[in-house]
């Protein structure tokens, strides 16, 4: 059992909670744990409170305010190609939150993948895998080009475009950030333009990204 602070192992973790490093990255709590075990994921490290280590040495290198009963250290996986049929690309969503949240939508609604184009926060970031809820475990994540995602590719553009309709939920659902949305060479590389009606100004990227892939799915339903 570990029991110094000055354990060299307690040192990389604190280190990976500032920032990624080798590719590798920490996911905290039992569920996001859980979650890995059950997707196939092996962890490179783990400890687990009162077991492998002094529960208090845990507590000072959780990045949760209220410490963590288990936390483990994995290999960032990025898929080399966008998966269908049904993908997600983002483009300049910057908050990690939104991320992981789109991540824990696109595994409820059936993505293959979800594509993270310029100016997207780390899915590996700790807010992020905190806020995909162990989604990021099992939807694929791709550094990749508009161009490389399955056709047809369709941009979600505010009150611009067609209503947004659910088809045989086959192609790429492009999604901009809240504020600045999709710049026009984005939505000029698009088939389509769509939008959500809404009642009001806007939905944040992560709220968007799940109306929509529930909007683009719900045909599929027996």
């Amino acid at each position: 059992m570990i029991t110094s602070a000055q354990n060299p192992l307690l040192k990389e973790i604190k280190r990976l909670q500032r920032k990624r490093e080798g590719g590798r990255f920490v996911a905290e709590g039992e569920d996001l744990v859980a979650a890995a075990d059950a997707a196939g994921w092996r962890a490179v490290h783990r400890l687990e409170a009162g077991i492998d280590v002094e529960p208090a040495l845990l507590d000072g290198v959780s990045a949760l305010g209220s410490g963590t009963r288990v936390l483990a250290v994995y290999e960032q996986r990025w898929a080399e190609a966008p998966v269908g049929p049904l993908a997600l690309y983002l483009h300049g969503v910057g908050d990690p939150g939104n991320v992981g949240t789109i991540l824990r939508g696109a595994l409820a609604f059936g993505a293959g993948s979800v594509v993270l184009g310029p100016g997207c926060a780390d899915p590996y970031g700790g807010k992020a895998v905190r806020a995909s809820m162990g989604a990021l475990f099992s939807v694929p994540v791709v550094r990749a080009a508009l161009g490389d995602c399955p056709a047809p590719r369709i941009a979600l553009v505010a009150r611009e475009g067609a209503v947004l309709r659910g088809t045989d939920g086959a192609g790429t659902l492009v999604v901009g950030a809240e504020r600045t949305g999709l710049p026009d060479e984005v939505v000029a590389g698009c088939e389509a333009v769509a939008h959500i009606p809404i009642a009001g100004e806007s939905l944040n990227a992560a709220m968007a990204a799940t109306v929509a892939l529930y909007e683009f799915t719900k045909r599929l339903e027996p």
